[in-house]
């Protein structure tokens, strides 16, 4: 089982940058693959992206691309996702999750442990 803790978000302008992290603990962070998805209020939890156990593969959903970049550090047990040029319709709580395996999936249902979520307001 792994706990996973996101943190980084918060009020920012459209054009702006943010990082997210997503600490885990527990079992080893290397045995994971990994997914940011976003809620947007009023909507479904989307998948944003996704990397794999050994962060040489990576998926972006089609909104973010060229924006956003997913990375993962294992000796530090934490992924990250940067966000650049914010803008208002990525407001959304973020959460990060994990499945067991070495490939990511885009699907939601194919991952068993997530975060609280962290919430990020892109102002116009």
């Amino acid at each position: 089982q792994v706990q996973l803790v996101e943190s980084g978000g918060g009020l920012v302008q459209a054009g702006g940058s943010l990082r997210l992290s997503c600490a885990a603990s527990g079992r080893t962070f290397s045995s994971y693959a990994m997914g940011w998805f976003r809620q947007a209020p009023g909507k479904e939890r989307d998948f944003v992206a996704a990397i794999s156990r050994s962060g040489g593969s990576t998926a972006y959903a089609d909104s973010v691309k060229g924006r956003f970049t997913i990375s993962r550090d294992n000796a530090k047990s934490t992924v990250y996702l940067q966000m650049n040029s914010l803008k208002p319709e990525d407001t959304a709580v973020y959460y990060c999750a994990a499945r067991v395996g070495a490939s990511y999936y885009l699907a939601e249902y194919e991952y068993v442990y997530w975060g609280q979520g962290t919430r990020v307001t892109v102002s116009s």
